[in-house]
């Protein structure tokens, strides 16, 4: 019997032989982890984009709102808020004008969310 047969009967030899190929499991599971926080960040950050956009279509509505409260604009001011609010993919939810000054919130549904901004502009005070 030479020395080489007796270090593949040594203790732990079976043990090596099973831990073999774990390392490539291992490797694909942290792909596939970075594969799922990308794939999250990248939705998140999308629908943090979707949100400033809403909110500027709640700016632009209510000041279209506010510009026809004070006759700068033909027309009735919830009206222009709808209008403006549509062209920037967006609906009026809420439209409110007291005296000069319009008050207006807009929302948007993005993958199942809804994403829902408020504005309000007229004349300082």
């Amino acid at each position: 019997m030479s020395a080489r047969d007796d270090t593949a009967n040594a203790p732990g030899a079976a043990g090596k032989e099973a831990e073999r190929g774990a390392g490539s499991i291992l490797a694909l599971a942290v792909l596939a982890a970075t594969v799922l926080l990308t794939t999250f960040v990248v939705l998140v950050l999308g629908l943090l984009t979707v949100g400033r956009s809403v909110a500027s279509a709640a700016d632009a509505a209510a000041l279209a709102a506010a510009d026809t409260a004070s006759g700068a604009i033909a027309g009735y001011p919830c009206e222009a808020a709808q209008a403006v609010a549509s062209l920037n993919g967006t609906a009026v939810t809420r439209c409110t004008v007291t005296g000069l000054i319009a008050s207006v919130s807009v929302g948007r549904q993005v993958q199942g969310i809804d994403i829902v901004a408020s504005a309000r502009a007229g004349p300082p005070p």
